[in-house]
């Protein structure tokens, strides 16, 4: 069996009702991500938290040391669990995400987080081209609505074009309850 690794992306206080950046369906896939979490902690796999704060106080969402940008308590992370600080929408660039992963012999990465469209998709596009096995727990991703040249796209249309493409290239994509219940090929 492959070891394996949780991958927990930018499950950060802004991206909640109350923040300054909230998501579509949040909640949901905060709970569903502390179900990854709790799972991963039983059977001992790496749990790694990717938070992503901008490099200045004067960004939309995720300003440096503020409350929106720290991990939300629903995925806290404990002692020894390692948190990397990005700044970038693809977790491997220039960060030691990648160090932390090969130190530990990690060969497949369970990964789920926020935004589906952006830092779920980077994160994974780039852990594929390294070589990783990527699972992408679709109902722990969140976005939320985006625009293009004057037309409106639901958030649940975002996600499910992006999970689309990565499930076509990139990563096996399950549900949190196929994944808890074996069906990710554990």
């Amino acid at each position: 069996m492959a070891k394996r690794a949780l991958v927990l992306i930018d499950v950060q206080n802004d991206y909640f009702a109350g923040g300054k950046w909230p998501l579509s369906g949040m909640d949901l896939a905060a709970d569903n991500a502390a179900s990854l979490l709790a799972a991963a902690r039983a059977a001992g796999d790496l749990i790694v938290h990717v938070r992503h704060e901008f490099p200045s106080e004067d960004a939309p969402f995720f300003a440096p040391n503020s409350t929106g940008a720290q991990i939300h308590s629903k995925v806290r992370s404990h002692d020894g669990e390692p948190v990397v600080l990005k700044h970038h929408v693809n977790s491997f660039l220039e960060t030691d995400l990648q160090a932390i992963l090969d130190q530990h012999g990690i060969e497949e990465l369970v990964i789920c987080g926020a935004m589906s469209h952006m830092c779920v998709d980077a994160g994974t596009r780039a852990a594929s081209d390294m070589g990783y096995r990527c699972i992408v727990v679709h109902d722990a991703c969140a976005t939320r609505d985006q625009e293009f040249n004057g037309t409106v796209v639901r958030a649940a249309d975002v996600h499910a074009a992006f999970m689309a493409a990565l499930g076509f290239g990139y990563a096996k994509l399950v549900s949190t309850g196929e994944y808890l219940e074996g069906g990710a090929g554990k």
